[in-house]
């Protein structure tokens, strides 16, 4: 990928976007545009995925032809970021990861890692925020891959929380009579509106669930339309959810189901509509014009990474605010 040359003299910052399939480089320059991007299978295993952050990072800084000014990693998992810790990254295949000073080490340069969630989070408010002030732009990002969780720009800043889980929403349960959940609750968020729900109520050898369910649906299978509609529904809910929560602009809706496109978020917004000529208080809240899709392949997370390593990052509960532009 190239958006054109970086401008000479300008900085470039290396964002990282470790995944459990892939990992996602990019550099972007001093405006926050991608300028390369690269992507390599991620190694399963500490050390390969040490491997692959390296070899990316070779790969970009011979398309760039010149050192980085920053590093920045997102990476699925418990993420202390101040000092790069990297806890339960089960999908990765370890358990404990000083990714920050190892990586650091094999780059030499210092390296600022992110829970990629919130560095997606990031990124998607660089690529999408519709212009607003920085001090006033706000955005709930929900990513809905294998499982559900969200991330918050609030006064144009990541919100973090108290603790550092802030839009873990995937375990609030919503059906006291649902299937059990991998967290030992019963009905979360979690099992109606993620992959794993595709994967447990639509039953297929497809290695594309969702992309079989929609076509199953289309084509009049009554059983594919239950299926798909129980799924907008738990969607619809965290929608719902996130922006009676924080009042949010936007909803920008990412992760592997987000590939769906536009088919599943006409989905998604007849359903708020359908709730909202059910309730006044529902249709005052305009749900449907606030949540949009992530574009499919738009690097949100490797661009997060990139603010992240840039210096958009400080100690709970925010980050420093980041550039909005208008795409």
């Amino acid at each position: 990928m190239s958006a054109g040359p970086a401008r000479e003299g300008e900085p470039l910052r290396l964002g990282i976007d470790i995944g459990g399939t892939k990992t996602d480089a990019v550099v972007i320059d001093g405006d926050g545009t991608p300028v390369h991007r690269v992507r390599l299978a991620t190694g399963h295993g500490a050390d390969a995925v040490l491997d692959t952050a390296v070899a990316v990072a070779g790969r970009l800084e011979r398309l760039a032809g010149a050192r980085f000014a920053s590093v920045g990693v997102g990476i699925p998992g418990m993420v202390a970021p101040q000092s790069g810790l990297v806890r339960h990254a089960v999908n990765l295949g370890f358990e404990e990861l000083e990714l920050g000073a190892l990586l650091g080490e094999r780059l030499g340069a210092q390296v600022r890692v992110e829970n990629d969630v919130k560095a997606a989070t990031l990124g998607a408010y660089r690529l999408l925020h519709p212009g607003a002030p920085d001090e006033t732009g706000s955005m709930a990002y929900l990513n809905l891959g294998t499982g559900v969780a969200a991330g918050f720009v609030v006064g144009g800043a990541l919100w973090r929380g108290a603790r550092g889980t802030a839009g873990e929403i995937g375990h609030i349960p919503v059906d006291p009579n649902g299937a059990v959940c991998a967290c030992g609750q019963r009905g979360c968020l979690e099992t109606v509106a993620s992959g794993s729900a595709v994967a447990r109520m639509w039953p297929t050898a497809n290695p594309s669930p969702a992309h079989a369910l929609f076509a199953a649906a289309r084509a009049g299978d009554g059983e594919a339309r239950r299926v798909v509609r129980r799924l907008t529904e738990g969607i619809a809910t965290a929608v719902r959810l996130l922006v009676l929560t924080l009042d949010v602009d936007a909803v920008v809706v990412g992760g592997g189901l987000a590939q769906l496109g536009d088919a599943l978020l006409s989905a998604v917004r007849r359903t708020l509509s359908e709730w909202g000529e059910a309730s006044s208080f529902v249709a005052a809240l305009g749900l449907p014009a606030r949540v949009r899709m992530l574009p499919d392949g738009a690097p949100a997370a490797a661009v997060g990474a990139a603010l992240v390593g840039g210096g958009a990052l400080s100690g709970a509960p925010g980050v420093r605010p980041v550039t909005a532009v208008r795409l």
